[in-house]
C-alpha cells in the first residue's frame, strides 16, 4: 500500500490548516509549529533567496537549517497577521494561499503581500516547501529611508 493510500483525502490540508492557525496565533514566534511537521531532510526554497534585506530566506536543506530560517525571520520581522485561507491538495502536495502582513523590526516598515506556499509530503512528514510572496515589497520594507508612498498616501481611485 502506498503512503497516499494510507492517508484520507484532505489529510495534509488539515495538518497545514491547523499549523497556519497556530503560526498566526503565536504571531510567527514558535518555530515548533513547522519543525514538528518536517522530515530531517526538509528543504525550503523562498523567493527571497537570501538576498540583502531577506538574508533569513536563504535556501534550507534540513530541518535544522529551517529552524535557523524561522528564528531569523522572527528576529527581524514581527507578524501582524497572516491568514492562510485557501488550500488545494493533490496527492502528497498542498498549495496554501493567503495574505501576509509583517513589520520590519529595524525600519518599522510594513509589508502586506499575497502569499503562497507549495508543500510536499513523504511518509507523513513535510519534505519541501516553496514560498512565494511580493519580494519587491519585502526589500522595500527592509530598506532604510521613508516608507513607500503606498504606506503614507491614500490609494488613488481608478
Amino acid at each position: 500500500m502506498t503512503e497516499l493510500a494510507d492517508r484520507p483525502a484532505g489529510h495534509y490540508t488539515e495538518l497545514l490548516r491547523e499549523a497556519y492557525l497556530r503560526w498566526e496565533a503565536c504571531r510567527g514566534t514558535d518555530p515548533a509549529v513547522w519543525t514538528d511537521l518536517m522530515a530531517d531532510d526538509f528543504h525550503l526554497f523562498s523567493v527571497g533567496a537570501g538576498r540583502h534585506g531577506a538574508e533569513f530566506s536563504a535556501a534550507c536543506r534540513s530541518r535544522d537549517e529551517a529552524l535557523i530560517y524561522l528564528t531569523s525571520l522572527s528576529r527581524g520581522w514581527e507578524m501582524l497577521y497572516q491568514p492562510i485561507d485557501d488550500f488545494i491538495e493533490q496527492g502528497n502536495r498542498v498549495a496554501a494561499m493567503g495574505t501576509a502582513t509583517w513589520a520590519n523590526r529595524r525600519t518599522g516598515k510594513l509589508i502586506e503581500t499575497p502569499k503562497a506556499d507549495i508543500w510536499t509530503f513523504r511518509g507523513g512528514r513535510a519534505v519541501e516547501v516553496r514560498e512565494f510572496f511580493d519580494s519587491a515589497a519585502l526589500f522595500a520594507a527592509a530598506s532604510p529611508g521613508p516608507p513607500p508612498p503606498s504606506e503614507t498616501e491614500p490609494p488613488v481611485a481608478c
